[in-house]
């Protein structure tokens, strides 16, 4: 069955001290466009993330966004050379001024300097494993939204190319008519002259054949989005020339309702991977 383009898929992972999420999200490209947003250090996995998404996704625009929501606490260092520095400078201004009072713990530990805190980088290469799973465990869920996306897709589709086939029988009922019509008020010559010019047979088995393939290509599991928006160019082409042949109001009323449901098919088809 075909997929869609729109999906999105969250997980949660945790690998000792280190917890974070995984977001997936997609949306329509005509190609296959991946963007990363990961923690730093986590670049180095950018071509192991693609790796995982290709196996997923076949098209589209597609973002793997990382967050490291806890980790190790930071090291807290106290520079005592710093400190003493501090404490001297304090006790010669005193005595060089007459001053009175002392620096007190909380003032002095928020003087430049003093405290240095230290981040802890998490280990990219060794939390792997854990961030595969739960990278893969996304992507599966961002697969389901667009399998789900391509099945409503498919419902849209098969009701347009039911109906266009709808407006082809009609055409060519019209088309009986106006030929029987012509055959009782044109010489032998003039009607086969009439009919030649009025012959959509071509375009209508082009039509049917190319209704019919899209309903097969509907029922495919790989990237059909752009075979099916060329398939409805084609049937545009088909349709614009059945209106050039045939100068009739039913006709012309018919195939501009065609050219509406292939307008609708092209749309859908940029919806589908």
């Amino acid at each position: 069955m075909i997929k869609g383009m729109t999906g999105f898929g969250s997980t949660e992972f945790s690998c000792g001290s280190t917890k974070g999420i995984i977001e997936t999200k997609s949306v329509n490209h005509r190609y296959m466009d991946i963007g990363y947003f990961l923690p730093p250090g986590f670049m180095l996995l950018e071509d192991k993330i693609r790796k995982l998404v290709q196996k997923k996704v076949l098209r589209g625009r597609i973002s793997v966004v990382m967050k490291i929501t806890k980790k190790e606490a930071p090291s807290v260092f106290f520079n005592k050379k710093v400190i003493q520095t501090y404490l001297k400078q304090e006790r010669s201004l005193k005595k060089e001024f007459g001053l009175s009072g002392s620096l007190s713990l909380g003032e002095l530990i928020r003087l430049p300097g003093v405290v240095d805190v230290s981040e802890t980088d998490v280990n990219a290469s060794a939390i792997w494993p854990t961030v595969n799973k739960s990278i893969v465990s996304a992507l599966n869920s961002l697969v389901k939204m667009r399998k789900s996306e391509g099945a409503s897709i498919a419902t849209d589709v098969k009701k347009q190319l039911s109906r266009m086939s709808l407006q082809i029988k009609k055409i060519k009922a019209r088309e009986k008519q106006i030929l029987s019509r012509a055959k009782k008020s044109l010489a032998r010559e003039e009607f086969e002259s009439c009919q030649n010019s009025l012959d959509i047979n071509e375009e209508i088995s082009r039509l049917s054949h190319h209704i019919a393939e899209f309903r097969s290509f509907l029922k495919g599991d790989t990237t059909v989005g752009k075979k099916l928006d060329f398939i409805a160019q084609e049937m545009q082409r088909e349709a614009n020339t059945i209106g050039s042949k045939m100068q009739d109001k039913i006709v012309s009323n018919a195939v501009i309702a065609l050219k509406s449901k292939i307008e609708k098919l092209r749309e859908q088809a940029q919806n589908i991977e």
